[in-house]
């Protein structure tokens, strides 16, 4: 595999409210690398910004507008990591294909361009400095519940019914997930959001984790840990994110981690296991 540099191309959708005054809100990047055949987008997926700017906003289209072009490019994304050349047209292009150019209030803009060595970083620092940065006037700190709804809004209905809480005991203590379910072990879900104001708190927040994993790793019920993580939104703090990442690797008992730009991933083998095991029960 080739681990230089590869150029990419990116298009940023944004939300045009008038178009005679021209204003929008940047609500999402996509990127396209075609020498790692890296295609994926990064949206919105909190609107209290749209909704102070434009009191009028019609929220719920909105939403439905949003999910139905997150889904349409995730399926997108999922055919290209299997097929055997790289898709041709930059990102604005290929996007297109799902939201063409007309007058709707969604707009792509014109076609960037960069080079990088990890399309995957550079498409949340894009997302960081295009769409979330100019929310720093009303931001709030990112919470374990808005981590998880990054994974919510891409799981199909019928499979997010199946999740339940769970509480694993151990003799000497107890620890509750709200999503989890069962195929012989259980399989448990936890969002962490790791948007804190310093990197102490940061990695605290990783060892209480591990500490938390430790004292339930002898409970007679088998499960497994995936740690879905959401990085903080200061890129001083991304190296003690690193290592927050690198201390819930070392949890005592079977743990997965997801970056929040692994959604995808993520939501893929969750909804592709649950659906297998439905089929056989």
């Amino acid at each position: 595999m080739n681990t230089g540099k590869q150029t990419y191309t990116y298009t940023v959708l944004r939300y045009v409210h008038d178009v005679a005054t021209g204003e929008f809100i940047n609500v999402g990047v996509v990127l396209h690398s075609p020498g790692r055949k890296f295609f994926q987008a990064e949206f919105r997926h909190t609107y209290s910004r749209l909704s102070a700017m434009f009191p009028d906003l019609d929220s719920d289209a909105f939403k439905r507008s949003m999910k139905s072009i997150d889904r349409q490019l995730r399926a997108i994304s999922s055919t290209y990591q299997d097929a055997s050349d790289p898709m041709r047209g930059d990102a604005a292009t290929i996007a297109k294909t799902v939201l063409p150019a007309d007058d709707s209030a969604l707009q792509w803009s014109p076609v960037g361009t960069g080079i990088t060595k990890d399309p995957s970083e550079e498409l949340i620092y894009l997302f960081e400095r295009l769409v979330r940065r100019y929310d720093s006037k009303t931001f709030q700190r990112r919470k374990d519940e808005d981590v998880w709804r990054t994974i919510r809004t891409k799981l199909d209905e019928g499979i997010a019914h199946r999740l339940v809480e769970k509480t694993i005991r151990s003799e000497i203590d107890e620890l509750s997930f709200k999503h989890a379910w069962k195929n012989g072990a259980w399989h448990c879900y936890e969002p962490l959001s790791f948007d804190l104001a310093d990197s102490d708190g940061i990695k605290s927040k990783a060892h209480k984790w591990v500490g938390h994993l430790s004292a339930i790793q002898a409970a007679p019920e088998q499960f497994k840990t995936y740690f879905i993580v959401g990085a903080p939104s200061d890129p001083c703090l991304r190296r003690a994110f690193d290592d927050a990442i690198a201390i819930l690797g070392k949890s005592p008992v079977d743990v997965e981690i997801y970056k929040e730009h692994q959604a995808d991933e993520l939501v893929s083998l969750m909804e592709q296991e649950i659906s297998s095991h439905s089929e056989a029960e």
